[in-house]
């Protein structure tokens, strides 16, 4: 089944039309700025343009960096605040006329990874966390999701954990990867001691760094770097909307 993939990131709304059985793109990935800011008017629009990109008329899932509860959008933290209580599926459905799934942005990452990725065959509990403009997190327990955990908003050194180890705080504060990396180790120990997962799958775009400062995380946990990596997003969504679509197991 061929499905529009789409994953809104706090710099960047990418997509590609995602082969849901093999877990592939057929096409190259389209990328346009995130638009400032990122009201539900200028988004909406920024991702009609890209289901116009691709002359698309089918199903649509897009991943969204919120927790998702029925479509509607819960939270707002790296995206504007007008959001909330919004039913982004149905707004863009009604825009473009094409069939819309929404999904936590890295639920949908999850996905990939689960089925396509590092978390194949892992019947424990695996944490996947996504370092970029936030924290993403999302849990999976006998390949069963845990949606909108949400967990970069745990308190770290009185403030958020996405603002003293996300990726943006390293290029905010123009950290070497030996400083960021002991602050990512930070955040990991602290979720290690809440959960004892079997995997962490480091993910997000700094994941293609991730020899950079590996040697920093000092966690007992396995953790390997997403395999999909920029791609899981957009494939994830397209197999959380095949998932709502057949309303079968991934």
């Amino acid at each position: 089944m061929e499905i529009l993939g789409i994953d809104v990131g706090g710099s960047g709304i990418k997509g590609a039309v995602v082969d849901t059985k093999k877990g592939t793109l057929l096409t190259n990935r389209h990328r346009i700025p995130t638009p400032q800011p990122a009201t539900p008017t200028a988004v909406i629009e920024t991702i009609s343009e890209l289901i116009r990109e691709f002359n698309w008329h089918g199903q649509v899932g897009v991943g969204f960096p919120a927790a998702v509860v029925h479509e509607i959008v819960r939270t707002a933290t790296n995206i504007d605040n007008s959001w909330i209580g919004v039913n982004a599926a149905a707004e863009i459905e009604k825009q473009t006329g094409c069939p819309t799934h929404l999904v936590n942005d890295v639920d949908a990452a999850g996905f990939a990874e689960m089925k396509f990725g590092a978390g194949k065959k892992n019947k424990g509990t695996v944490i996947i966390v996504a370092f970029g403009t936030g924290i993403g997190t999302a849990i999976f327990i006998k390949n069963k999701l845990v949606p909108n955990t949400e967990l970069g908003h745990l308190i770290m050194n009185s403030e958020i954990a996405e603002r003293y180890a996300a990726n943006s705080a390293r290029e905010r504060e123009e950290l070497d990867w030996e400083t960021w990396g002991k602050r990512v180790n930070e955040y990991l120990v602290y979720m290690e001691s809440l959960f004892y997962p079997d995997l962490f799958i480091f993910g997000g775009g700094v994941s293609k760094q991730f020899d950079e400062f590996k040697q920093y995380l000092t966690i007992e946990t396995p953790i390997v770097p997403a395999k999909n990596r920029n791609h899981a997003g957009i494939i994830g969504a397209a197999l959380a909307a095949k998932r709502e679509h057949m309303r079968q197991p991934l």
